[in-house]
Formats: structure tokens, sequence, C-alpha cells
């Protein structure tokens, strides 16, 4: 399959038209917000598809979870568990949100099916 052929959007696994450093800062930001703000509402902001920031934020994370790795190829421990320590870290906050959230929700729709 040819997807670059006629018709096709030139940008369809091409090379980003931002700058890396435009691409940087835009998940900075995006984190900075600390989950208070939607990649749309971000990206928005910048001028940019949620997609676009949606992608560089996933690229980012993928990048701090392989770790660095050194001249032989092997992974930094000390990177790659810092990487760990964060997923998990954020998973336990994502977590956390749901215990707090979930029984006011159940209540709730236990009132409603009185």
């Amino acid at each position: 399959m040819d997807l670059a052929g006629p018709g096709r959007d030139d940008q369809v696994g091409g090379k980003s038209p931002y700058p890396e450093e435009f691409g940087k800062d835009a998940v900075a930001l995006y984190r900075a917000a600390a989950g208070k703000r939607t990649y749309a509402a971000v990206a928005a902001d910048l001028g940019i598809t949620a997609e676009s920031l949606r992608t560089w934020v996933r690229k980012d994370e993928n990048q701090a979870v392989s770790g660095r790795r050194d001249a032989g190829g092997e992974v930094d421990e000390p990177a790659r568990l810092r990487a760990e320590n964060a997923r998990l870290l954020k998973a336990e906050k994502e977590w956390r949100l749901e215990r707090e959230i979930l029984p006011r929700a159940a209540a709730h729709f236990a009132r409603e099916v009185k």
C-alpha cells in the first residue's frame, strides 16, 4: 500500500511540521496542568491538534520508560527504575481517585434506582 500516493496528505507518516523543541514545550505545558486540562484544551491554546499533543506525550512517556542506553546497548538501570517509579506513582494516583469517586457514584445511582 502506497501511503504517499496521490490524494494523500504529505504529513502522513512524514516528519512533523513542528520543531522538536516546540513538541517538548507542548508536552511540558500539558504535564504542568497535572490532569486539570485536557489534551484538547492545551492543544487549542497552542494552535495544534489534540492528537499531535497526545502523540508527543506518548512518545515522551515511551522514551522515559525504555530508559537510556549506554554504549553497549544496555538500559541505564537508574533511568529505567525512575521511569517505572513514575509510572507506578501515576497509577496509584489514578486508583486513589477511583476509590474516592466510585462510592459517590454508586450512592448517586442507588438513590436514582429507589
